[in-house]
């Protein structure tokens, strides 16, 4: 058996369709147009990449859309200032700073800062903990993204033993509560597991659906894996270049050993990856609709 490819590019697209028809009714039926600004604090390479990303996506979504660059030495309480003005800005419904931020600058701090309201990352305690509760407002975007590739491939989720490997507060925590939720697209039953898991095969192997975000290339090989398994691979692991100099990508899953076993699964590139960004873009639909009182 080879696997079924879980295409995020595909999916992107598809939702991104979908949010451009929404933009496009916002517009019409109620004056309403979704606001971005993402800010950006020094030159880092692959975060001028990034945003200028962001921001293309949401051009051609039909966003108010805003670039606000600040150079590197920028003083914490300057950007705080800075947030402030956005966080009063109705133009504004989701505020995205670029991490990583300088090294005299508190990345805590400056997230905290943000207006839970307009926190389309889904980072501030407010936005974790209504997800805790069942009651989240905006889901982190890549976390909502693995999600959207399960519900949408036809993956049943309800029910299944999903097995998390990793616990980071970006992926593998957030991930495990939002299929834990008693909601459609989740019910699931999760298990996390981590660096100081023992025997990390024997509940990997069990696994209906596997996600794997452990920030190592090829961690979870074929032997690992249950015979007809969903796998998601989060990683993105630089292991080499080309002649030509352009990077060599794999996953956190051995891609070519474990598509033989599963019945689906995510490659790198173009699996996840494409996701993160279409998620911020719904939870900033949804920003705009919630400070206008659209349900």
């Amino acid at each position: 058996m080879t696997a079924k490819i879980i295409s995020g590019s595909e999916v992107a697209k598809e939702i991104r369709e979908e949010l451009k028809q929404e933009v496009a009714d916002l517009k019409e039926r109620h004056n309403l147009v979704p606001g971005l600004v993402t800010i950006l604090v020094g030159e880092d390479p692959a975060s001028v990449s990034y945003v200028t990303a962001k921001q293309r996506t949401s051009h051609e979504l039909g966003f108010y859309s805003k670039q606000d660059n600040q150079p590197a030495d920028m003083a914490e309480d300057e950007l705080l200032k800075l947030i402030d003005q956005y966080n009063s800005d109705p133009k504004i419904h989701g505020i995205l700073v670029q991490l990583p931020l300088p090294k005299h600058i508190d990345e805590g701090k400056i997230l905290y800062a943000i207006d839970p309201r307009k926190d389309v990352d889904g980072f501030h305690p407010v936005n974790v903990g209504k997800l805790m509760i069942g009651e989240p407002n905006y889901l982190p975007c890549t976390p909502a993204g693995i999600q959207q590739l399960l519900i949408r491939s036809g993956t049943k989720i309800e029910g299944a033993d999903v097995v998390v490997v990793g616990r980071s507060n970006i992926v593998g925590k957030p991930i495990a509560n939002i299929l834990l939720q008693k909601r459609e697209g989740a019910n699931a039953t999760v298990t996390v597991c981590h660096t100081r898991t023992r025997e990390m095969a024997s509940y990997t192997k069990r696994a209906d659906i596997l996600i794997v975000a452990a920030g190592k290339p090829k961690a979870i090989t074929a032997d690992m894996v249950r015979e007809g398994a969903v796998v998601i691979d989060v990683g993105v692991n630089r292991i080499g270049k080309t002649p030509e100099g352009k990077a060599i990508l794999c996953g956190d899953v051995d891609f070519e050993g474990v598509k033989e076993k599963a019945s689906a699964i995510t490659p790198v590139p173009g699996g996840v990856g494409p996701m993160t960004i279409t998620m911020l873009m719904m939870n900033t639909v949804k920003a705009a609709k919630l400070a206008a009182g659209i349900a």
